[in-house]
């Protein structure tokens, strides 16, 4: 349980619950590891709650009756999230897929005490909604990338910001999980990449990228 509290007390609005309010939440907060690859929410699955990484990634995405994905963001270390908690915020419209990048551990907080919170703690119920729009924000950048940009400025912006988020310029993700990520096949990410190759931007490995021309990428941009 102290385990549990320690990690809650990242949430902005912890210091403005009362005593009460705060051992509900404890005890309705699991702990949860899910392996590399597993799915952590699906669509019609039931309604998992607040979720909060501990450790980790987890890409978030939709996914199309004919299996196409679209990514939408990722969740990393320290990022809570309610988009799998679409029961307790009525305006969330649409179900999204979750499926772990990494070993992830995170806490989950049940989707009864979320509703209990947005109904009895203003602090807890504007941050349910601040959080909700800030994704949906991040959802709406993404299908802005998918209509509006040309598949070599997905890719290219792709590559500059994992450099960014890595720091190293070796990218180490093979043309499936690149794809992955910027909602594309991997045919059309491998013959993209080759004419980055061709234009001396990176270098494509087997399993890896190094960007060779930072600033030529970042036009493409």
């Amino acid at each position: 349980m102290e385990h549990i509290e320690t990690h809650m007390q990242m949430l902005p609005f912890w210091k403005q619950l009362t005593e009460e309010e705060k051992g509900y939440v404890v005890r309705n907060t699991m702990a949860q590891r899910f392996p590399k690859g597993s799915i952590v929410h699906s669509r019609g699955n039931d309604c998992l709650g607040m979720i909060l990484m501990l450790k980790g990634t987890i890409r978030v995405y939709l996914l199309s009756e004919e299996g196409r994905e679209v990514t939408l963001f990722h969740l990393r270390e320290g990022d809570p999230c309610v988009l799998s908690a679409a029961c307790v915020v009525e305006q969330l419209a649409f179900d999204t897929q979750m499926v772990a990048e990494d070993d992830c551990e995170l806490l989950v907080v049940t989707a009864g005490a979320v509703s209990y919170l947005s109904e009895h703690n203003i602090y807890a119920r504007c941050f349910v909604y601040e959080l909700a729009t800030e994704r949906f924000s991040a959802v709406m950048w993404s299908m802005q990338q998918i209509l509006f940009m040309r598949v070599d400025s997905r890719l290219a912006t792709f590559l500059i910001d994992e450099y960014a988020r890595t720091g190293t310029p070796v990218i180490k993700m093979t043309h499936e999980q690149i794809a992955q990520q910027i909602s594309s096949a991997r045919e059309v990410v491998a013959r993209m990449l080759k004419r980055f190759s061709t234009d001396g931007l990176v270098e494509v490995r087997r399993g890896s990228i190094r960007l060779l021309d930072l600033k030529g990428l970042r036009a493409l941009c």
